[in-house]
């Protein structure tokens, strides 16, 4: 009997999860996701092309961050209009303070 052809990884953004429209919301995709099981979505543009895959991981951190709101779009996620989750605005600390400057007591 012979040998079954070998498998091969295609590096294609095409062959990944259901595609979804850039300007879906976070929180519908992550119902999206929910609904056909799965860790990531491939995101199309308004041509419908393929242009990115965004994953469960990446979204449940942002959803759980201060930053979140329900009206944030993938496109906003995927070309880096957002800051970090975890990032202050004005790039104040953790306790409020601003990195790099002492305070002085009275």
């Amino acid at each position: 009997m012979p040998d079954p052809a070998p498998l091969t990884v295609v590096d294609d953004i095409e062959a990944h999860g259901p595609r979804v429209c850039d300007d879906m919301t976070v929180e519908v995709a992550l119902a999206v996701m929910a609904g056909a099981r799965v860790e990531y979505l491939t995101v199309c543009d308004g041509d419908d092309r393929s242009t990115d895959l965004i994953t469960l991981v990446r979204l449940a951190v942002l959803r759980d961050s201060p930053m979140y709101t329900d009206r944030i779009r993938l496109r906003e996620v995927l070309d880096g209009s957002l800051p970090s989750p975890g990032a202050r605005p004005g790039g104040v600390g953790e306790y409020g303070r601003v990195a790099g400057v002492l305070a002085l007591s009275h």
